[in-house]
C-alpha cells in the first residue's frame, strides 16, 4: 500500500510515457517547440525526430508536396531543416505569397500564356541585402518574401499587374524586380524613401511602397502618386492609396485574378471590378457594368475623379429569332455625391448601333467624371425591333456606384498653402483640412486632356 502512495506522488515525467502516446502529443507541437525537444534528452531527440512529425510542418510552412519529397530523395526533417535556414525569417508569409503565386501562374497558364514567359526566376538574400544598402532602407520581410519566390516580371506588354484600355490612353502595369525598383526608389521631397513596385511603359505610372514614416505616409502603405496642381510647392504629392502592406496588396490582387474578379480580354488582365448586384434584365435581354477608377486621369486638387466603366449587352439564347433589335439610344442619369445630378441623352452607344440577337454579345467601354470622390449612374437605352420596326422599347441599365480609393493630401501643401482653395469633398475623403472659399473649387475647369463627361 506505501509503494502505490509512493508510486502515485511521483510526478509526471513525458520521457517514461510509451512512444505512441508521446508521438501523439508532439504532433501537436509548433515546430520551434518542436525543435527545442531535440535538445531536452536523447530520448526526446530521439522521439522528436520522427519524421511524419515534419510532414505536416513541411505542408503547413512551405506548401511542400509528397512529390517534391520524393524528388528530393530526403527526409521530411532534413527538408525542413535546410529550407528554414534559407527562408526561416519569411516562416510567416512564405506560405501564404506561395499559394498566390502558385494559383496566378496556374490562372495564367490557361487565359494569358505568354504572360508566364514574361516571369523572372527568384532572387537570393544577397541580392536583397545588396539592394537594402544600395537604397539605404529595410525591406518588409513580405516584399523580401515574394521576390525569393519570383524577382518580378520583365517590362513587358502587358503587365503582371493589369491593364486599362479606353480609345485613346492606354495603361499597363508591370511588376518591377529588384534592380529596376533600386534604380526607381526616391528620395526626392513629395516621394521621399519610396519604392516604385509598379510601372507603366506608355503613361509612366507607378505604384510606390512607402519604406518609412514620413510626408504623412505610413510604413510599407502602397500608393499612386497625384501631383497636386494647385499646390504653389512643386514638392506637393497627394496619394491614392492600394494596400496597407505588400502581402495584402499583392494577394488580394491575385484573389481578384484567378476568382473571375477582373476580366481577360485580349490575353491581358483588365481591372474592372463587377458587382454581381449591378445586373438587370429586361425581357430577353440583360445588361451588366463592370467599374474602374483611373489615378493617371484624376487629382484631388483640383477635384476630378475619372471613371471608366464596361458595359455588356446579351439578349438570351433562348429568345425568339423575332426577338432581334437594334440600340438606337441611350439615356443617362448621373448623381454625384452632393446629390447633384445630370441628364445625357443621345444616339447610340459609342458613335454605333449595334444589332442584338439571340446568343449575341455586344460590349463597350466609356468614362466620366465626378467633382466629389463617389457617385453614381444608371439609365435605360432605347430599341427597335428589327422585325418590327415600328416597335420600340427601352432597355433598363442597373444603377452602378464608383468610389474614389482612400487618399491622403500631401503635407507640402498643409504647411505652404493654407490660402488655398480646398476641395469640397464628400463623406468618403480622407482628406479633412479646412479651407476658405470652398465653393470657387468647383468652378475650376477640368485639367486639359481629360475625357469629357461621356464618350
Amino acid at each position: 500500500m506505501a509503494a502505490s502512495v509512493e508510486l502515485e506522488a511521483q510526478p509526471l515525467n513525458l520521457e517514461l510515457l510509451p512512444t505512441d502516446p508521446l508521438l501523439l502529443i508532439l504532433s501537436f507541437l509548433d515546430y520551434k517547440d518542436l525543435i527545442s525537444c531535440c535538445f531536452v534528452s536523447r530520448r526526446l531527440n530521439q522521439v522528436s525526430s520522427h519524421d511524419p512529425l515534419w510532414r505536416r510542418h513541411c505542408k503547413r510552412y512551405w506548401l511542400l508536396s509528397e512529390a517534391e519529397k520524393t524528388r528530393r530523395n530526403q527526409s521530411w526533417k532534413a527538408i525542413a531543416v535546410h529550407i528554414y535556414s534559407d527562408l526561416g525569417r519569411y516562416i510567416k508569409y512564405y506560405a501564404t505569397l506561395k499559394k498566390a503565386w502558385d494559383d496566378l501562374e496556374k490562372y495564367l497558364e490557361q487565359r494569358c500564356p505568354r504572360m508566364i514567359n514574361s516571369l523572372k526566376d527568384s532572387v537570393q538574400e544577397d541580392d536583397l541585402d545588396i539592394m537594402e544598402a544600395q537604397i539605404g532602407c529595410k525591406l518588409p520581410d513580405d516584399y523580401r518574401c515574394s521576390f525569393r519566390i519570383h524577382n518580378g516580371q520583365k517590362l513587358v506588354v502587358p503587365g503582371l499587374m493589369g491593364s486599362m484600355a479606353l480609345s485613346n490612353h492606354y495603361r499597363s502595369e508591370d511588376l518591377l524586380d529588384i534592380d529596376t525598383a533600386t534604380g526607381g526608389f526616391q528620395q526626392r521631397l513629395g516621394l521621399k524613401q519610396c519604392l516604385p513596385l509598379t510601372f507603366c511603359i506608355h503613361t509612366g505610372l507607378s505604384q510606390y511602397m512607402a519604406l518609412e514614416s514620413v510626408e504623412g505616409r505610413n510604413k510599407y502603405e502602397i500608393f499612386y502618386q497625384c501631383p497636386d496642381q494647385m499646390a504653389r510647392n512643386p514638392s506637393a504629392i497627394d496619394m491614392f492609396i492600394t494596400g496597407n502592406s505588400y502581402l495584402e496588396w499583392f494577394t488580394s490582387y491575385v484573389n481578384n485574378v484567378v476568382t473571375g474578379g477582373y476580366p481577360i480580354i485580349r490575353d491581358q488582365i483588365f481591372r474592372y471590378v463587377h458587382d454581381k448586384e449591378c445586373v438587370a434584365t429586361t425581357g430577353d435581354i440583360t445588361v451588366s457594368v463592370s467599374t474602374s477608377f483611373l489615378p493617371e486621369l484624376s487629382s484631388v486638387h483640383p477635384p476630378h475623379y475619372f471613371f471608366t466603366y464596361r458595359i455588356r449587352i446579351e439578349m438570351s439564347k433562348d429568345a425568339l429569332p423575332e426577338k432581334a433589335c437594334q440600340l438606337d439610344s441611350r439615356y443617362w442619369r448621373i448623381t454625384n455625391a452632393k446629390g447633384d445630378v445630370e441628364e445625357v441623352q443621345g444616339p447610340g452607344v459609342v458613335g454605333e448601333f449595334p444589332i442584338i440577337s439571340p446568343g449575341r454579345v455586344y460590349e463597350y467601354t466609356s468614362c466620366t467624371t465626378f467633382s466629389t470622390t463617389s457617385g453614381y449612374m444608371e439609365g435605360y437605352y432605347t430599341f427597335h425591333c428589327l422585325y418590327y420596326k415600328d416597335k420600340f422599347f427601352n432597355v433598363t441599365i442597373p444603377r452602378f456606384h464608383m468610389v474614389c480609393p482612400t487618399f491622403k493630401v500631401s503635407t507640402a501643401r498643409m504647411e505652404t498653402s493654407h490660402n488655398e482653395y480646398a476641395v469640397d469633398e464628400d463623406e468618403d475623403s480622407t482628406d479633412t483640412d479646412e479651407y476658405e472659399d470652398r465653393r470657387r473649387v468647383l468652378e475650376i475647369p477640368a485639367p486639359s486632356g481629360r475625357c469629357p463627361r461621356q464618350t
